[in-house]
């Protein structure tokens, strides 16, 4: 049945990326025996999740969903160590977890786990798959799902299908994109945009074992797949049941954008990456259901939402994305204290409602912050792009008179003048300033800035995903600087190690700032928790307040809207309480807090950096 069901949506797609070629029946034929080789081999249990997921589709757009990200090592050591942490996360809330890359990597630099070397194995250091599956167990049993990333671009140059492509081996060597002369490379690179312009400039590499060419976007030992040749498919299809049937739930399937190549374009979210991509979730739907896909496509927000399925693919191709531009606008209206940009992008580029998909919510993440803000989106507000994606780089990395962050300077575009920043959430919210100045009051603000910002991604729509020790306020980790493996990658200042006597302290229901911001994030996902609204299949509506100090939605329900504001500045504001009635306020009453919100001399004042969810 459910081979019908997806029948069309799997081959519909790989007959036109394939169809053309001689062998394109041998590869029907070995992919129908890996769907149901996978099938077989499928535990029981599993077969029963599939099972509950098929009756309940939507399980991943609730609003009970919370998600957690951490590294292995940095949040409990190893794998097994994380079943020491299973109450913490419980009580947090928490329904879904991100181990940050933990397939095997190759030695060395490995581009913090992405550059993975074998898909089938879990990196030494952490454990083996045994205990990823006893762990995805114990997790799966308290109703947690686990996430795991599977890299799609490329491979580590030491994955056993580059050493044999490197050995002469032509059915490997065209598993990867390689070039006898830098002819091709050259025209390609005209239109190309360098990822790391820094630390690995241009897009090819020369490979002397082979004496060839190689594309490697991101790092030289990152080789590129041939996503043009259907072995690759299948290839990846197998390993994604593979590690769906090990207990991973949530597939992180990273740097998609740049699968497929075509020359004279920037070879990023070409019509075929979108075929592929809606194949790969019929392969899931047919042999493990209950798997649902993440795609990391950290791009501009006129190509984010094709990613979540658009047009003829519609409901079909990935269940969750990053909402990158969320992330971005928040930080933007933060230190500009003007939400016109945010209210403009997230209007005009972001539909209400997306179909059998949502977002992935998030202000900080493992990465750098990209200010993803366009020329034409600033213009719209009466901006100069360049100049304010300039002023958001001095101001996050701290140089900007009156900044309250502190972040660390990542990469530099030197044709655009562009800069990206390193940081945690706490510093960057300003927390760290304030402790170092004993400034009381700035150590209020930067709480409720952080606050604010948990309480925006908690109900805006999809799934929040809190980055570990952020519901701690952990503050930069400059210590990375003296480890030779990260020292030249800045990113890794805000990857500190999980402070357990903080957490501790913090569940105690202490005083302290690690007290205050946990007890408070806590809070508001148990009150997401409760309000049906948020549920990820709800829309969203953003509403012009007619103060560009404050950025407002509406979450529409059939039993009841609530209405999202939420004060981006130091200072007090206020709406008036029929601009609350007309965009759905029946009751005053914060679903945050439980309390009732006054409306005196009708209108409702909204305290420095106030988050209201309105009845």
């Amino acid at each position: 049945m459910r081979l019908a069901r997806s029948r069309d949506d799997l081959f519909g797609m790989l007959e036109r990326l394939y169809g053309q070629r001689g062998d394109y029946e041998a590869f029907r034929g070995k992919l129908m025996t890996a769907l149901r080789k996978a099938w077989e081999a499928r535990p029981e249990d599993l077969k029963w999740l599939d099972l509950a997921r098929d009756l309940e589709p939507d399980w991943f757009q609730r609003e009970g969903q919370v998600g957690y990200v951490f590294y292995i090592d940095r949040f409990a050591g190893t794998l097994k160590g994380v079943l020491d942490r299973l109450d913490y996360l419980e009580d947090l809330g928490v329904t879904y977890v991100h181990f940050m890359p933990c397939l095997k990597p190759r030695k060395g630099d490995s581009d913090g786990g992405y550059s993975v070397a074998d898909y089938r194995s879990i990196n030494p250091a952490y454990g083996t798959m045994q205990e990823f599956e006893e762990v995805a167990a114990a997790l799966r049993a308290r109703g947690i799902s686990v996430c795991i990333d599977m890299v799609l671009n490329h491979t580590a140059r030491e994955h056993a299908w580059a050493r044999k492509a490197r050995k002469g081996d032509a059915r490997y060597r065209d598993y990867y994109l390689t070039f006898e002369t830098d002819k091709l490379p050259r025209a390609y690179e005209e239109y190309l945009v360098e990822v790391f312009p820094d630390t690995a400039p241009g897009s090819f590499s020369y490979d002397a074992d082979m004496g060839r060419w190689v594309w490697t976007t991101f790092n030289t030992h990152q080789w590129d797949l041939n996503w043009a040749n259907p072995a690759v498919f299948l290839e990846m299809v197998e390993v994604m049941l593979y590690l769906a049937n090990r207990g991973a739930e949530v597939l992180r399937l990273d740097a998609v954008a740049f699968m497929w190549k075509r020359l004279g374009t920037r070879c990023q979210s070409e019509p075929e990456v979108h075929m592929i991509l809606q194949a790969l979730r019929a392969a899931c739907r047919i042999a493990a259901p209950a798997v649902i896909h993440l795609e990391e496509a950290i791009v501009s927000p006129g190509e984010m939402i094709p990613y979540l399925g658009a047009g003829e693919h519609t409901g079909k191709e990935g269940n969750l994305a990053y909402h990158n531009s969320l992330m971005v606008q928040f930080w933007s209206a933060l230190a500009a204290r003007d939400t016109a940009l945010m209210t403009h992008v997230m209007r005009t580029h972001f539909p209400p409602v997306v179909q059998n998909a949502t977002y992935a919510t998030y202000i900080r993440c493992h990465d750098d912050i990209g200010w993803a803000v366009t020329d034409e989106d600033a213009a719209a507000v009466g901006l100069s792009g360049p100049a304010h994606r300039a002023f958001l780089s001095e101001f996050y990395e701290g140089g900007f008179p009156g900044s309250f962050a502190k972040g660390a300077l990542f990469q530099v575009n030197e044709e655009t003048g562009d800069k990206r920043i390193s940081g945690s959430f706490a510093s960057l919210a300003g927390l760290e300033a304030a402790l170092e100045a004993g400034d009381v009051r700035g150590v209020d603000l930067a709480i409720d800035r952080i606050l604010t910002g948990h309480a925006l991604i908690a109900s805006y729509g999809g799934i929040p995903l809190i980055y570990m020790g952020d519901e701690l306020g952990l503050l930069n980790d400059y210590g990375y600087a003296d480890v030779p493996a990260h020292a030249h990658d800045s990113r890794w200042v805000h990857r500190p190690a999980m402070d357990w006597e903080a957490a501790a302290g913090a569940a105690a229901e202490g005083t302290g700032v690690a007290a205050r911001i946990h007890r408070g994030v806590r809070q508001i996902m148990a009150a997401r928790a409760r309000l049906a609204p948020l549920h990820g299949g709800n829309a969203t509506l953003v509403q012009d307040t007619g103060s560009r100090a404050l950025f407002a939605f509406t979450r529409e329900a059939p039993a009841g809207a609530v209405l999202c504001l939420f004060n981006f500045t130091e200072g007090w504001h206020s709406v008036s309480a029929d601009w609350c009635r007309d965009n759905g306020v029946r009751l005053f009453r914060d679903g945050l807090s439980g309390s009732g919100v006054e409306t005196g001399n009708g209108r409702v004042a909204l305290p420095p950096y106030a988050r209201l969810w309105l009845m």
